[in-house]
């Protein structure tokens, strides 16, 4: 007997193909590509602001990139920026951030060093907005920008050698090294003697050493300010590297006196004396005829210090006395301000020439000379010194 037809529900029915074919209306926001015209056209004419008036200049003076830099910045954080969470994010006007304001709101952020609402007000965001975007970069750029931070492969190192010797005379020299403070601030139950530095700021340690282009070779961060600059460095696993014969362990140098100089990098009196790190000579120990060495070492050894002075002037952040950043986030904000200035270099942009310290990049602090001395630095720095001194007899 064949089974009895039930009956449809017309209701049911009904239901039923009202649900399958209603269409749920997705507002769609239009993402702010025109963020720029924007931009320009409200700030181009802040009074009391130096702006140029070319758009290409105005857009380095804003974000110390040149428009081809700024887009390659882009490329590496576009992933991460469009997929991390949040996602949506919106302007006043309830546009949706394109990933080229994210990157603009965040480089504003690090150079110019004002207060979130100031940037804010500037794009047309809100404060926190602000806060997570330049967050979100600073994590981005960290991890997809490291290839722009490496110490250089043997090459590489060859260039950076020749320069050194053709610009200063100096064979066998891999770079110079200088250490800065970054001012911050600490919860009042963290405020421990080894991050109050020798002038009583709270501070954090960045130490970088620079090739002939200002270029940053090796950064090492997040080590307190209250360390002596001798400490860090050997905190540093550069400095590990070096003591176990797997940095600066290229060939040597055969000079015309028949002696040889191994690689080396050059560095201030605070500074220890050893093999691979050559500093000044003291009151006490400067023998005759040092002056070639003197002014060669010196010169080299600025470039490093010119370098933190570009660092600390182009990313305001850095030395900005209104925004202190706690302990926490401030090593990768230092990382990545050195990542965008080695990616300036690197894309063949140019460093503005208006934007370093007017004074020292230390301002305030004393440097304080280390007397430390390795047996084998000092026949090397010595060696250098005759080498120098033949150099200019034979001109």
């Amino acid at each position: 007997m064949a089974p009895k037809k039930m009956k449809k529900d017309p209701k049911k029915v009904k239901k039923s193909t009202a649900s399958a074919s209603t269409v749920v209306p997705v507002e769609i926001k239009p993402v702010d590509s025109d963020w720029w015209d924007v931009f320009w056209l409200k700030n181009s004419s802040t009074p009391g602001l130096m702006i140029p008036a070319d758009e290409d200049q105005g857009f380095k003076y804003f974000f110390r990139v040149s428009k081809k830099t700024f887009e390659h910045i882009c490329s590496l954080v576009r992933e991460d920026l469009i997929s991390r969470p949040p996602s949506g994010l919106i302007n006043i006007e309830g546009r949706l951030l394109s990933v080229e304001k994210q990157v603009a709101i965040a480089l504003r952020r690090l150079a110019s060093g004002e207060s979130q609402v100031s940037v804010g007000h500037s794009f047309g965001v809100g404060q926190s907005t602000v806060s997570q975007v330049t967050w979100r970069f600073i994590e981005a750029l960290e991890e997809r920008g490291r290839h722009h931070l490496k110490w250089p492969d043997s090459c590489k190192l060859e260039e950076i050698k020749s320069n050194f010797e053709m610009s200063f005379g100096l064979p066998n020299c891999c770079g110079a090294i200088d250490a800065t403070h970054i001012i911050m601030t600490l919860p009042a139950v963290e405020t421990s003697g080894d991050w109050r530095d020798n002038v009583q700021n709270y501070s954090m340690f960045c130490q970088g050493i620079v090739d002939h282009e200002l270029r940053f070779l090796d950064i090492v961060t997040g080590w307190p300010g209250g360390l002596s600059i001798s400490g860090l460095l050997k905190y540093s696993g550069f400095y590990k590297l070096c003591e176990g014969s797997e940095r600066l362990n290229g060939n040597a140098r055969e000079l015309s006196e028949g002696v040889e100089v191994r690689e080396f990098i050059v560095g201030g009196t605070d500074y220890p004396l050893l093999p691979w790190l050559i500093t000044p000579y003291g009151k006490d120990d400067h023998p005759s005829a040092t002056d070639e060495f003197t002014a060669s070492h010196n010169a080299a050894r600025l470039l490093a210090v010119k370098a933190f002075s570009h660092l600390k002037g182009s990313w305001k952040i850095l030395n900005k006395v209104m925004w202190r950043p706690d302990k926490n986030k401030l090593p990768s904000i230092i990382i990545v301000c050195c990542l965008l200035h080695n990616i300036i270099i690197d894309c063949g942009d140019s460093l503005l020439p208006d934007v370093p310290l007017s004074g020292h990049h230390d301002n305030g602090y004393v440097e304080m000379h280390c007397t430390e001395v390795d047996p084998l630095g000092k026949p090397m720095r010595d060696d250098l010194a005759k080498h120098l001194q033949l150099l200019r007899h034979k001109a």
